[in-house]
């Protein structure tokens, strides 16, 4: 039976956890808490503790899926928890001779750039603030091990409990005065590819060092704003400001592996979100 450790078991970690182990995969996740997951073997270890990682040895995973949250936007909080946590991570599979592959969650802010241009793996990515640098100083790790390897540079999630754009949408006084370009990724897309590639993984069939997950439209901040307002039947009465800044992002690199997804743009997103909060707060009534 293969085997998979994934360290950093939670929102979107945790998603990926139950889906593997309903596929007959051994299942081990690391996670602050000692809340248990049905299927999934829970660890509760502190990545930034080196001592209380050594469990971890004995594990021995054909896959190791990186996928922490940093504790607060700070670089102090970055470098603990991706690069000293995931140093300190590879450090307990340096003698397991099982490994084939190891993905790291980072984060499309490795990109710094602010043009119209469509950014892809191609384009070297030029952080512009402490947590791209983080991310990119961690994403260096992994040149050093000796098995497979791959980054997802994933952009901003969305998705249940991930209800930011939604709650801000119904308040067009608070909307940002600048109109930037934004990417976005499904948390259930996210998921999924990621099960994807351990599958691919797994079949030893080819993957590439590094993929940008995000949907297939870069929209600017005030047309997915605009949208979810007129969704909700609400009159916003906004002037859009043209765009300004922000970035455009490519999703081809994933798309060429044969994954389809779900919610191709934010419109297919958040049409099937906002029917499961207009349904949850009906219950309510």
């Amino acid at each position: 039976m293969a085997k998979v450790l994934i360290v950093g078991c939670g929102d979107l970690g945790g998603t990926v956890a139950k889906q593997l182990s309903a596929m007959d995969i051994q299942v081990t996740g690391v996670r602050r808490s000692d809340a248990a997951m049905n299927g999934v073997k829970i660890i509760q270890a502190d990545i930034t503790d080196s001592a209380s990682l050594e469990v971890l040895k004995s594990i021995q995973p054909d896959i190791l899926i990186y996928c922490v949250a940093a504790n607060g936007q700070t670089d102090e909080q970055y470098k603990a928890n991706y690069v000293d946590g995931l140093c300190n991570v590879l450090a307990t599979q340096s003698e397991n001779k099982n490994l084939k592959h190891v993905f790291f969650v980072s984060s499309t802010r490795v990109y710094g750039q602010k043009n119209d241009a469509l950014l892809d793996e191609s384009i070297p990515a030029i952080a512009s603030d402490f947590g791209g640098d983080r991310l990119l100083e961690a994403e260096a790790l992994l040149n050093k091990l000796s098995c497979n390897t791959t980054v997802l540079r994933l952009s901003g999630i969305y998705g249940a409990g991930r209800l930011r754009m939604i709650n801000l949408a119904k308040s067009p006084q608070n909307w940002p005065a600048q109109n930037s370009w934004s990417n976005r990724i499904h948390k259930d897309d996210a998921a999924a590819f990621m099960v994807f590639l351990v599958q691919q993984a797994l079949a030893s069939k080819p993957i590439a060092t590094c993929y940008i997950v995000t949907d297939s439209k870069p929209s600017s901040q005030y047309e997915v704003l605009s949208w979810i307002a007129n969704q909700m039947q609400m009159n916003s009465d906004v002037i859009t400001p043209a765009i300004e800044g922000g970035k455009r992002l490519s999703n081809h690199s994933m798309l060429s592996t044969g994954f389809q997804l779900q919610y191709p743009d934010f419109m297919a997103g958040y049409k099937a979100l906002l029917a499961i909060t207009a349904s949850m707060d009906s219950d309510l009534v």
